[in-house]
């Protein structure tokens, strides 16, 4: 078990908790108004998850641990909830024992090795436990060099990096950043990062019948000035919202990705594209419409993550795995029947 650099917490002022340099322009008095109101929040879902996790106490999936999670994991619980929620733990015992230092003693590709090595310096350069200098660029590469072995059917693809590099900074270990990866592209996103990510591309068809029912003059709208969804939501969808949206909502979207899977990827992404969708409507031409679009994540609507994530989970009940599995049936059997009309 490697553990990552944490001696910086002392020495730098302008970071946040998780080590992410705040920008020249960083709205302190904004974030100080949030904060002060948060801050009270999760002091008592603190108290209520100590409860929850005195000794004996199983995390027993239910009513009670879903509500729990919705309302957000404390830091200091979130590596040892998000295995057992996951079902990393039990992937785990089911595994062979120290598997992760095994992969570590692979044999990989040396276009994936260089692949892994183009992409460290660009994963959150902005914090500081990336610094090159100071080891956690090389925690990074070991846990996507060992996963790459674990799984060459994937590899390592785009994306993987940041998913990684968040995981790291929240468990401060590797070898758990390395099951809870696992378990991600393994089980709960299977397909996403294929060669292919013929996973992804179903799901961003997904969103856009989603954003049709929902919002169909929004639908309406991105047709016209022929912006393709691939464009809007891949990075979305492919960095799991990590390097998008302000690093705590991140956090507490993934707490529920791991409980509940794929669906809150579509929650979050609905409830803000709803949020703006006047502006948007707004938008007369592709390029007004994207600029738009990539402040949204900016705003403090997302940025008051408790705030937010009580309007995702409340405004979009209807989209379960349940419809998420209609909904990609019905585009394969559709993308299979066009196939076989281009046959000779």
């Amino acid at each position: 078990m490697r553990v990552i650099n944490t001696r910086f917490n002392l020495k730098y002022d302008n970071v946040d908790e998780y080590g992410f340099m705040r920008p020249e322009n960083f709205d302190y008095e904004r974030y100080e108004k949030f904060m002060s109101s948060y801050l009270v929040i999760l002091v008592n879902r603190s108290k209520k998850w100590d409860k929850l996790m005195k000794k004996g106490k199983r995390l027993q999936r239910g009513l009670v641990l879903k509500r729990y999670v919705k309302k957000g994991i404390p830091s200091s619980y979130r590596a040892q909830v998000w295995m057992k929620i996951s079902g990393a733990n039990e992937l785990q015992i089911h595994q062979e024992s120290d598997l992760y230092n095994t992969r570590l003693n692979s044999v990989l590709d040396s276009d994936v090795v260089q692949a892994i090595r183009t992409d460290l310096p660009r994963t959150f350069p902005d914090n500081i436990y990336f610094i090159p200098l100071e080891g956690s660029q090389e925690q990074l590469y070991r846990i996507l060099f060992a996963y790459a072995a674990d799984n060459k059917n994937v590899g390592y693809c785009q994306g993987l990096n940041y998913i990684a590099g968040l995981l790291l900074l929240v468990t401060k270990d590797e070898e758990i950043s390395f099951w809870l990866l696992k378990v991600l592209v393994d089980n709960i996103l299977p397909d996403y990062y294929s060669r292919k990510m013929t996973g992804l591309m179903i799901d961003i068809e997904v969103f856009a019948r989603l954003t049709k029912s929902k919002m169909p003059d929004l639908y309406r709208h991105v047709k016209s000035l022929n912006i393709p969804w691939s464009l809007l939501i891949m990075k979305w969808f492919v960095c799991l919202y990590a390097e998008v949206f302000p690093t705590e909502t991140v956090l507490r979207i993934w707490d529920c990705l791991f409980y509940e899977h794929s669906p809150i990827l579509f929650k979050v992404g609905i409830t803000l594209i709803n949020y703006f969708r006047k502006t948007l409507l707004g938008c007369d031409n592709f390029t007004s419409f994207i600029e738009v679009f990539k402040k949204m994540p900016l705003d403090i609507f997302v940025l008051d993550c408790h705030y937010f994530m009580k309007r995702v989970n409340s405004e979009n009940k209807s989209i379960t795995n349940a419809l998420l599995q209609k909904l990609r049936k019905e585009i394969k059997s559709e993308k299979k029947n066009y196939e076989l009309n281009q046959l000779p």
